[in-house]
C-alpha cells in the first residue's frame, strides 16, 4: 500500500511539472471542454475529481474568461486560482475527500473550489446525515458575500447552502475555524508566512493539508519575494506530522484584510 501511494505521488509530481510548462494550454470554450483538456493533459487523474469539476460551472465564479486556465481577479486584491491549481489541490487531497469528510477551505474567495470540494464529500444517494461538510473562510466580508451569491446561481449550490453542507464564514484563516474541527482535509488558497500551528492542530489524525508557504519551514522566513511552495502536510494516525514541499507557486499572501 505504501509503495502504491509513492508511485501515485510520483506520477502526480510529474504531472505537476508538465502543468507548469503547459499551464495555459488547457483552456476551453466551455466548462466541459476545460475539464476535458485538463484530463487529456494528465492533470486530472481521478475520475471523482473530474466529475466534481464538471458539476461546477466556473462561469458562476469567475467574472471574465471563466474557462481560461489562468488566475482571474475577483476584486479586493484577490484572485480565483487557475483551474490546474484547483486540480492539484483536489488530487493531493483526494484520499481524504470522501462522503462524510469535513473540510476547511481557507481563502475561499469566489467559492468555486469550496463547491468542488463539497461535491467530493457529499453523495446524493446516501442519507444527508452521512454526508460531509465544507467550511469556507475568508477575512474579506465582501468575498464571503460573493461566494454565497455565486453558489446560489445553481440549484445544487443552493441546496448545499440550504442543507448546511457548505457554510461561508468571515474569519482569520491563519487561525482556522476551531468550531468545525477536526478536519479530514484543509485547503489553503493564499500563501502563509509559516505553517500555522493552529491549522495543524485542527487536522484530524489521519488528515492532510494543502498549503502554499513562503518559508522553508525551518524558522527562516524569506518574505514574499523569496518564493512560495506548496506543502503537503500529513497528520498520521499516531498524531505525528509529516511535511513535504512539492512544487513552486505564486499566490496572494495570507494576511490581514486590506485596509479601507
Amino acid at each position: 500500500m505504501i509503495q502504491s501511494y509513492l508511485n501515485a505521488h510520483l506520477v502526480l509530481r510529474k504531472a505537476t511539472t508538465k502543468c507548469i510548462s503547459m499551464a495555459w494550454y488547457c483552456s476551453g470554450s466551455t466548462n466541459a471542454e476545460l475539464v476535458d483538456n485538463l484530463f487529456k493533459a494528465g492533470l486530472v487523474k481521478n475520475e471523482r475529481v473530474k466529475n466534481a469539476m464538471l458539476g461546477v460551472d466556473r462561469a458562476h465564479y469567475a467574472p471574465s474568461r471563466p474557462y481560461s486556465d489562468s488566475p482571474q481577479p475577483i476584486g479586493y486584491g484577490a484572485t480565483i486560482s487557475a483551474p490546474h491549481m484547483h486540480v492539484h489541490a483536489c488530487e493531493y487531497l483526494i484520499d481524504f475527500l470522501r462522503p462524510g469528510s469535513r473540510v476547511l477551505d481557507i481563502g475561499s474567495g469566489s467559492g468555486y473550489l469550496t463547491h468542488v470540494l463539497a461535491n467530493l464529500v457529499t453523495d446524493p444517494s446516501i442519507p444527508d446525515d452521512l454526508n460531509g461538510h465544507v467550511i469556507g473562510i475568508d477575512h474579506i466580508p465582501e468575498l464571503v458575500d460573493l461566494a454565497d451569491k455565486n453558489m446560489h446561481k445553481s440549484d445544487q449550490g443552493r441546496k448545499l447552502l440550504d442543507t448546511g453542507k457548505v457554510k461561508f464564514i468571515i474569519a482569520d484563516g491563519r487561525l482556522g475555524w476551531q468550531e468545525g474541527a477536526p478536519y479530514d482535509a484543509i485547503h489553503v488558497g493564499a500563501a502563509a508566512e509559516k505553517l500555522h500551528p493552529a491549522l495543524i492542530a485542527q487536522l484530524r489524525a489521519p488528515g492532510r493539508m494543502f498549503i502554499p508557504v513562503d518559508t522553508e519551514c525551518d524558522g527562516s522566513a524569506r518574505g514574499f519575494g523569496g518564493g512560495q511552495y506548496i506543502w503537503v502536510v500529513d497528520k498520521r494516525v499516531d498524531g505525528s506530522v509529516h511535511k513535504e514541499k512539492v512544487f513552486q507557486v505564486s499566490y496572494v499572501p495570507l494576511t490581514d484584510p486590506p485596509k479601507k
